[in-house]
């Protein structure tokens, strides 16, 4: 199977902030959000984008 163009993964520490689509992963700190999104980045061979300081998502180009 071989995904392009889509949203992997959102992680924030905002829940408020995010619904549905993806799977959402909540932290409870900044520097816990950047360990996920450096795992998740990895893992899913995506690129992590910044939307906000709470918020970051990965995505496949």
């Amino acid at each position: 199977m071989n995904i392009e163009k889509a949203v992997l993964a959102v992680i924030t520490t905002n829940p408020s902030k995010v619904n549905g689509g993806a799977p959402i992963f909540i932290c409870e700190s900044k520097q816990e959000m950047e360990t996920f999104a450096a795992n998740l980045e990895a893992i899913t061979d995506g690129i992590v984008h910044s939307l906000s300081e709470e918020l970051y998502i990965i995505v496949k180009h």
